[in-house]
């Protein structure tokens, strides 16, 4: 039986409600009518829309922690954009500039960049500091997480 779960549009930053056997079958916002999952990485540079992701989606929540004057930032970003095509719709995959949003970073004591954090139901369940260039590392990581 398949159950309704909230995701949150990377384009509007909608709540929309889709049922899990169509989480595949590439969903559009009912808002803004964008696809839901892109296959690559959201930019969420402010409070509001990252709190949105955070708070309102049922789906895990994967952030990439980094800054552009960053070399293992830098070099772990190809490897991330491609996990994203092996993580979504299960996960919602985004980045947070933490030059652009330094209270983001603040609020959640990122130390070292690159830091991959993920997230279920609002609460930081696990955390890996330090550059992952092999996007199937990546999303390994990920999916260990939450078993």
């Amino acid at each position: 039986m398949s159950e309704a779960l909230h995701i949150v549009c990377p384009h509007c930053h909608t709540t929309n409600r889709v049922q899990t056997d169509h989480l595949t079958s590439h969903p559009d916002c009912g808002s803004c009518h964008q696809a839901l999952f892109t296959g690559s990485p959201v930019v969420l540079d402010n409070e509001a829309a990252f709190d949105k992701h955070l708070m309102r989606s049922h789906i895990p929540l994967l952030v990439d922690f980094w800054a552009p004057w960053c070399g293992p930032c830098r070099m772990m970003a190809p490897a991330y954009e491609k996990a994203a095509l092996q993580l979504e719709p299960q996960f919602r995959v985004a980045k947070v500039n933490t030059e652009a949003a330094q209270a983001l970073g603040a609020r959640f004591n990122i130390r070292s960049i690159p830091t991959l954090a993920l997230f279920m139901g609002g609460k930081e369940v696990a955390r890996q500091a330090g550059a992952m260039t092999v996007p199937s590392q990546i999303a390994q990581w990920a999916k260990t997480q939450i078993r």
